[in-house]
């Protein structure tokens, strides 16, 4: 297995770091720092720079050129995002419906649906949310209790979903929802459902980083088309596995670059006050660089075995359990190691500059939840890796 670069994508990373530097105004850390920006202006700014890497041909790259793509790899995908990562882009406002939903369509959807919706999700007309998980359907997500009722040649949905990431801000959501309560997976249907309409409901939820990117959603009778039923119905798990399928690759070199800029900030922070040639520092930071690397190797394991064309196997929730937990030591490490100092807000104007810290410190704590808890992956490793017994 060859985990190097060849040259064509090493020219295509140098290629996206002339391209940011030469187009990004501004790390996004400061436009939220930025006191003439609220929530609803830094969505604006992350809309214009979606536009701008579309126009540049950087979005949506792995998509066939039909579809506005270039039809790359995996590779160029991952050293893509980890450019962006580096570089504090800003994370653009349709990264759901992008990563996700648009790659579910382009596989299942019928031509009329593409048509449809992917110009409008590309240009950011329209922004996409996702509606999977309810308050007792997270990680056990074919336990999930939204239900789609026929009404004529159309369907009703009633139900609740929650963690709806940009929900607050979206003009639709793609929702998974019952059409026959009986049947745990083949009863499940795939739904695009407007959110501006009579019996959808989006509450904000209050964040404990003080954000509200969050909302849960409340389904009472709200239209869903029979045309907008992707794939057949009751096919809706398996297009919901081809969408999640798409999470681990583009991810892949993401994380590693991401807590390069942590790793430097906090070298950084430390030498300005003198502790960074203190042992015990050095000790706790040469341990963390070291995870990072191992996260790095197996991010390119990851891409390797995805540029052979194997499908993402177990490795990939090692991977998951790799960011997330070692996210949690890194923030841990930077609070303890910088101080009160770094416990400020970013608005607050004796805050560190290189990070917002505290921000940093408290995401993290989702990080072993979302995509599927630690518990999940863990339990995927022992079955499909270790191959331990089932408790019966």
């Amino acid at each position: 297995m060859d985990l190097r670069f060849t040259d064509a994508q090493v020219a295509f990373r140098d290629e996206v770091r002339a391209w940011l530097a030469s187009n990004l105004t501004r790390p996004f850390r400061e436009e939220v720092r930025d006191p003439a920006h609220d929530a609803d202006s830094l969505v604006e700014v992350r809309r214009q720079w979606q536009r701008k890497l579309q126009a540049a041909g950087y979005l949506a790259m792995g998509w066939p050129e039909e579809w506005g793509g270039r039809g790359v790899g995996e590779v160029e995908n991952a050293i893509l995002e980890a450019e962006l990562a580096r570089a504090d882009a800003p994370q653009v406002p349709n990264f759901l419906g992008i990563s996700l939903l648009g790659p579910a369509l382009i596989h299942h959807g019928s031509e009329e649906q593409r048509r449809r919706f992917i110009p409008k999700m590309l240009s950011c007309e329209e922004i996409w949310c996702q509606g999977f998980s309810e308050p007792g359907s997270g990680s056990d997500l074919a336990s999930l209790r939204t239900r789609a009722e026929p009404d004529g040649d159309h369907y009703r949905i009633t139900g609740q979903k929650v963690w709806t990431t940009f929900g607050p801000w979206a003009n639709w959501i793609f929702v998974l929802a019952r059409t026959d309560m009986e049947d745990r997976y083949g009863g499940i249907s795939f739904f695009l459902v407007p959110i501006e309409q009579d019996g959808v409901e989006v509450r904000p939820i209050k964040q404990i980083s003080g954000e509200s990117e969050f909302g849960e959603v409340f389904f009472d009778g709200a239209l869903a088309r029979r045309e907008h039923i992707v794939g057949e119905l009751g096919e809706g798990w398996r297009v919901a596995m081809t969408l999640l399928g798409y999470e681990r690759g583009a991810a892949a070199l993401r994380y590693p670059a991401e807590y390069d800029t942590f790793l430097d900030g906090m070298v950084q922070a430390l030498r300005e006050s003198g502790d960074a040639e203190r042992p015990e520092v050095r000790a706790r930071l040469g341990q963390l660089v070291v995870e990072n690397e191992v996260l790095r190797a197996n991010g390119l394991r990851t891409l390797a075995n995805l540029a052979a064309g194997n499908a993402p196997g177990p490795e990939s929730s090692i991977e998951k359990i790799g960011w997330s937990e070692y996210a949690q030591r890194l923030t841990d490490t930077a609070l303890d190691l910088l101080g009160p100092q770094a416990q400020l807000v970013a608005t607050d104007p004796h805050a560190r500059p290189e990070l917002d810290w505290a921000y940093q410190y408290m995401w993290a704590r989702a990080g072993t939840i979302y995509s599927g808890s630690s518990e999940i992956q863990r339990n995927i490793i022992a079955k499909r890796v270790l191959r331990m017994p089932t408790k019966r």
